[in-house]
C-alpha cells in the first residue's frame, strides 16, 4: 500500500484537543468485581509474544512516542469495540453507579455542538473551544441543550478513567497496558503507522476512520460521515477484527502518562501533568494540522477525573 501525505504534521507543542478538570468529585458507590457483563465471552483473543511499542517515524516527539522498542506480553483478549452506551447502561442499571461528571454536575463540551440558545458557558483558557456545561453526562454527552446526542450503539463518552476502572471491575476485565493496546491495534501488520497500514487519511478521498476534515476548530466537513462519534462498530476492522482503534474516541489505558525525556520546547506543555493517565487512539476531533494523534504510537494524557464527549474505553481480559 502506498503512503501519501497531503498535509504536514507539526511537532510544535500546542494545547491538545482534550481539556483537564481540576477538582474532586464526591465518592462513588463501591463495585464488586465480576458482578456482571458478558464482554469477556465476546472479546477477541490476541496472541502474546514480542510486541512493538512506539515509533521511529516522525510524529509528535514531545509526547514520548519514540523510540520504537519491543516488549514481551502474554496472550490476552480485547473488546472488538469500545464500550457502548448500551453496555454501560446495563452496568449503571445493575450497580447504581454514578459517573464523576454526574457527581460534579458538569463536564466539558466542544463549543460547536452547543446550539445558539444554549445557556452561557465558561471556556477553558487557551482552548476556548471547550466549554464547561452543566448537566453534560454520558446520557447527555453534549449537555441538556442537545438531547438527541445519545445513541445506544455509539461509544460511551463523558466517562473518566475512574469510571472506566469501575466498569472494568464490574465486568471482570481491566484497562489495557500501552503495549497491549498497540499490539492489538497493529492487527498483526508489524511496524505500521495505522491499523490498516501506512496510508495517511486525508480530507477528501481516503477516509478510513472518524477524524476531523477541514480546518480545526471552526470547520469540520464531516466527509467521513460523522461530525461527532460514529457507531462503535464502524469502518473496516483491523487484522484482528478490532474496530476504531484510531479515531472516534480516545481510549483510557491502565498506565500513567509519562514522558521520560522532555526537551526544553515541550517542558511547558507537560508541566503540571503528574498523575495523568495515558490515552491512546485519538478521536473525531483530531486533524493532522493540529492534533496528529490518530496513529498507533501516538499518546496523550489526561486527569483521571476528567470526562469529555470524545473519551471512551475498551477492556482487555487475561487468558
Amino acid at each position: 500500500m502506498t503512503t501519501k501525505s497531503p498535509m504536514t504534521a507539526s511537532d510544535t507543542p500546542k494545547p491538545c484537543c482534550t481539556p483537564a478538570r481540576d477538582g474532586t468529585a464526591p465518592p462513588a458507590p463501591a463495585i464488586t468485581r465480576g458482578q456482571g457483563d458478558i464482554g469477556k465471552a465476546e472479546a477477541v483473543p490476541i496472541p502474546g509474544g514480542s510486541a512493538l511499542v512506539g515509533t521511529a517515524r516522525p510524529g509528535l516527539p514531545m509526547d514520548g512516542e519514540s523510540p520504537l522498542r519491543r516488549k514481551r506480553i502474554k496472550p490476552f483478549a480485547i473488546d472488538a469495540t469500545t464500550v457502548t452506551n448500551a453496555r454501560f447502561a446495563r452496568f449503571v442499571a445493575e450497580t447504581g453507579y454514578v459517573t464523576e461528571a454526574e457527581r460534579f454536575g458538569n463536564s466539558f463540551v466542544f463549543f460547536s455542538f452547543l446550539p445558539p440558545d444554549a445557556p452561557p458557558t465558561q471556556g477553558v483558557v487557551g482552548t476556548e473551544w471547550w466549554r464547561m456545561v452543566d448537566g453534560a453526562t454520558w446520557r447527555l454527552p453534549h449537555g441538556p441543550s442537545v438531547p438527541d446526542a445519545y445513541h445506544e450503539d455509539h461509544p460511551v463518552v463523558q466517562v473518566s478513567w475512574t469510571d472506566a476502572q469501575a466498569f472494568a471491575t464490574w465486568a471482570g476485565g481491566r484497562l489495557p497496558t500501552e503495549a497491549e493496546w498497540e499490539h492489538a491495534a497493529r492487527g498483526g501488520l508489524g511496524d505500521v503507522r495505522f491499523p490498516w497500514g501506512n496510508e495517511e487519511p486525508d480530507d477528501t478521498s481516503f477516509l478510513p476512520c472518524n477524524i476531523w476534515q477541514g480546518s480545526f476548530p471552526h470547520r469540520n466537513t464531516g466527509a467521513d460521515g460523522f461530525i461527532a462519534t460514529a457507531p462503535a462498530r464502524s469502518y473496516q476492522p483491523n487484522g484482528y477484527g478490532l474496530y476504531n482503534m484510531v479515531g472516534n474516541v480516545w481510549e483510557w489505558t491502565a498506565e500513567p502518562f509519562r514522558v521520560k525525556s522532555l526537551k526544553k520546547a515541550s517542558q511547558a506543555a507537560h508541566r503540571g501533568k503528574e498523575g495523568y493517565k495515558l490515552q491512546k487512539g485519538g478521536s473525531f476531533l483530531c486533524h493532522i494540522s493540529y492534533c496528529y494523534r490518530y496513529r498507533i504510537a501516538a499518546r496523550h494524557g489526561n486527569a483521571p477525573d476528567t470526562a469529555t464527549p470524545h473519551q471512551g474505553f475498551r477492556l482487555v481480559y487475561d487468558l
